[in-house]
């Protein structure tokens, strides 16, 4: 049943199920699965945004619809109230329908649309500067003095160039004539020859110093036009500089946090312990902040929170409609570290220390190398936090071994083939194999849904997403290229069984190619950054075949997948 009284307050009270549990930690909001009274909330706030929503937005969902194409994030945080009532709290991440605030929803900790407050102020004295800007750079009078003082410079270049050249000319002619006329002629002959060649050195010194002279002044008044507007351009960019910086100051500083504790620290105090210092643009402006803030102003227990996506995916992003997302890092995750102080939340399962006690299955050994069998969720190499790896599962099987071990990697939740050389000699041979694109790999997956086409060819370009590392997006203008080639194996109880064939081999390049709406448009298995999460990644490096770096035999490795 939907809330009918979703817009009336923002505390929406939940109509939980009586054998519902509530949760004794909050959800740790960067890797969760969702709790039922979330569910439940969402539930309820979807059922609103399509049925009952009382803003245009075009989401995406329906053909016709105007406007520009915009995707949103939702986040519901379920509280109790002082009565003991359990209820949930709704937001949106950035603005919904070219505004901050809408009825149902939490506002935002500071409002950047208010027509009155100083941001919206500060933004049109900004616009004016740039438009100041913008009318100088394009008068006629600036790109008069731009491009006559251009024009003196090169000509004065060319001038200057050409008149060297014949000086030049001209000196090695006549010390040629001093040469072959000195036993030709009579002394007093040779005497003037001399004396004419004095002076026609003499006139091209005098010609040299008068054209230098000549454009000297020429563009000295040239560059005295150019400057006059120039300095007015750097006067107005400078004011623009320190106007845009003190305005960015202004309102950081106006995004101020509470936490559970009752602390409030505002952006530039959160940020400035980071990496990056200076808070990203739009850092405050998503859902859960936004939930936070209003439950602690208006003393409301936070007990669970969810996110999720509603509409069409971002072009480059891989989202789908009603799922759950956690939380974005590069903005969120200082504010939110500050802002769940005090309060019990769920461990990070991230840190999570990940044993794997049995010895790694070899599947192939000789003097050279071995090659071993990578369970899922473990690490190739060591982590910041998690050290046990197949790298040093090697090192200590192979103690004598020198070099790196491990020529190629897998990320943690794909399992399969790993190739490791036994000294650097061999290490450089096969990972010049690997550079050089010689070695064939295959993987298996099983897609989360029924693939119509049989085989064909993925490219798309991928680069790291910076707000929320080591999700990857496709990028056309910075992306690196990536080149998957598939071939159905066959389609089962609304799964696709998949061999990928991988040309490159980006980070979460399969995942994402899979996944992707440019791509295959179904997420693996078992995918929790792309798809759904389950108990495991359907993902699995099935085949390798190399060439052996001393018998110069091809090796054709294969592990069966385990699911």
């Amino acid at each position: 049943m939907p809330n009918p009284k979703f817009t009336d307050t923002l505390f929406h009270p939940l109509h939980k199920q009586n054998k519902t549990v509530i949760p004794r930690l909050f959800t740790f909001p960067f890797y969760y699965e969702p709790h039922t009274l979330s569910i439940l909330a969402a539930k309820d706030l979807q059922n609103y945004l399509e049925h009952e929503a009382n803003f245009n937005h075009n989401f995406g969902l329906k053909p016709n619809a105007e406007g520009l194409v915009i995707g949103k994030m939702f986040g519901v945080m379920v509280v109790e109230n002082e009565a003991g009532t359990i209820g949930y709290l709704a937001a949106f991440s950035g603005k919904l329908a070219e505004s901050n605030l809408h009825k149902g929803f939490v506002p935002t900790v500071y409002d950047t649309l208010n027509p009155e407050g100083f941001y919206k102020i500060g933004e049109q004295e900004l616009n004016a500067i740039n438009e100041k800007i913008e009318v100088l750079e394009n008068s006629e009078a600036y790109k008069l003095a731009k491009s006559n003082l251009e024009t003196c410079l090169k000509t004065y270049e060319n001038d200057l160039k050409a008149l060297k050249q014949t000086i030049k000319e001209k000196k090695a002619k006549r010390n040629k004539l001093r040469d072959s006329e000195a036993e030709k002629l009579t002394p007093e002959a040779y005497v003037d020859l001399l004396e004419k060649l004095k002076n026609e050195s003499i006139y091209y010194h005098f010609r040299l110093k008068d054209l230098k002279t000549n454009w000297k002044l020429k563009i000295k008044a040239a560059q005295i036009q150019f400057d006059t507007i120039q300095t007015t351009l750097t006067t107005l960019k400078e004011k623009r500089r320190l106007q845009s910086a003190s305005l960015q100051k202004q309102l950081h500083k106006q995004y101020a946090f509470l936490n559970y504790k009752g602390e409030s620290k505002d952006l530039l105090d959160i940020f400035k312990n980071t990496t990056v210092r200076i808070p990203p643009a739009g850092a405050g402006e998503c859902a859960a902040p936004k939930l936070f803030q209003y439950a602690y102003q208006n003393n409301l227990k936070p007990i669970a929170m969810a996110e999720f996506w509603w509409g069409a995916s971002p072009k480059s992003e891989v989202r789908k409609h009603k799922q759950f997302y956690p939380s974005c890092r590069s903005k969120c995750e200082p504010i939110l570290e500050h802002m769940m102080q005090g309060l019990q939340v769920e461990p990070n399962p991230i840190l999570e220390v990940k044993k794997h006690h049995k010895p790694l299955e070899i599947l192939f050994e000789d003097d050279y190398l071995l090659v071993v069998n990578k369970p899922h969720e473990f690490l190739s190499v060591p982590g910041k936090t998690n050290l046990e790896s197949v790298q040093t599962k090697m090192q200590q099987y192979l103690p004598k071994s020198k070099g790196p071990l491990l020529v190629h990697r897998l990320d943690m939740s794909t399992s399969g083939i790993l190739l490791v050389a036994k000294n650097e000699k061999t290490h450089k041979n096969l990972q010049k194999q690997f550079i050089k694109r010689t070695v064939k790999k295959r993987y298996v997956a099983v897609l989360d849904g029924e693939l119509s086409n049989k085989e064909g060819i993925i490219n798309l370009p991928l680069r790291v997403d910076l707000d929320n590392r080591p999700q990857q997006l496709v990028c056309y203008e910075h992306g690196k290229p990536a080149k998957t080639k598939y071939k159905v194996i066959k389609v089962e109880d609304g799964k696709t069984r998949i061999h990928f064939y991988p040309i490159t081999g980006r980070t979460h390049q399969l995942r994402v190619h899979a996944a992707h709406s440019n791509g295959l448009n179904i997420p693996i298995v078992g995918d929790d950054l792309y798809g759904t999460k389950a108990k495991r990644l359907h993902l699995h490096a099935a085949a390798l075949t190399f060439e052996h770096p001393v018998t110069k035999k091809e090796l054709h490795i294969v592990c069966e997948a385990p699911f």
